[in-house]
């Protein structure tokens, strides 16, 4: 029971942390998460955690906290998934609530937009690091489907205007035919319950 306490306690601080400290929007916490859950815990697999992030990312929602619920629910189930949310949406409700009390004083300040100005580029250097990172996983698998997939998606919504939501669902039916293939030929992934 204790070490049951532990897990949530770990669960709560740490998306608390994670959520209070990062500032961008929700692909700037991905490399957080990933950095804590993965790497220091262990709690989740590299493999995993790119499998829930993709997940979160096609679910409608911020992906901080879709990515704190899958996670949470990962590890401990419904309860690790309503801590992890609780730990993601608490900062930035306290934060923003504060923060309106006294907008209208700064939001024509030069130095204040100057400075979310500077922290622009250090958000655009954290998604970078993401892709790299999460895009490395997925290049190093020595299979031609995932990268043709990202082009192809890519392409789609950039070069040729497709509906997004049709390059998910597309890519969704990709996926569910690799992994029924996969199973077919008994070849099993990882389970992510």
């Amino acid at each position: 029971m204790n070490r049951e306490k532990g897990v949530y306690w770990k669960l709560f601080s740490s998306t608390f942390r994670l959520s209070a400290g990062t500032f961008g929007g929700g692909f700037v916490i991905v490399p957080l998460m990933r950095e804590r859950f993965v790497k220091e815990l262990g709690w989740i697999e590299e493999r995993e955690m790119l499998d829930l992030i993709a997940i979160a990312e096609s679910c409608p929602g911020a992906i901080a906290v879709n990515a704190s619920i899958l996670v949470g629910y990962h590890v401990a189930g419904c309860a690790g998934a309503l801590l992890t949310v609780l730990g993601t949406v608490l900062p930035p409700l306290v934060i923003i609530s504060a923060i309106s009390c006294f907008y209208s004083a700064v939001r024509d300040n030069a130095l204040v937009n100057m400075a979310m100005n500077g922290m622009l580029a250090g958000v655009a250097a954290v998604i970078c690091d993401v892709v790299l990172t999460m895009g490395r996983e997925v290049l190093g698998e020595k299979r031609l489907m995932p990268p043709v997939i990202m082009l192809l998606s890519f392409l789609a919504v950039r070069v040729w205007n497709v509906n997004i939501i049709l390059v998910i669902l597309v890519c969704g039916l990709a996926g569910a035919a690799g992994t029924l293939r996969r199973a077919g030929k008994g070849v099993r992934r990882h389970d992510l319950s």
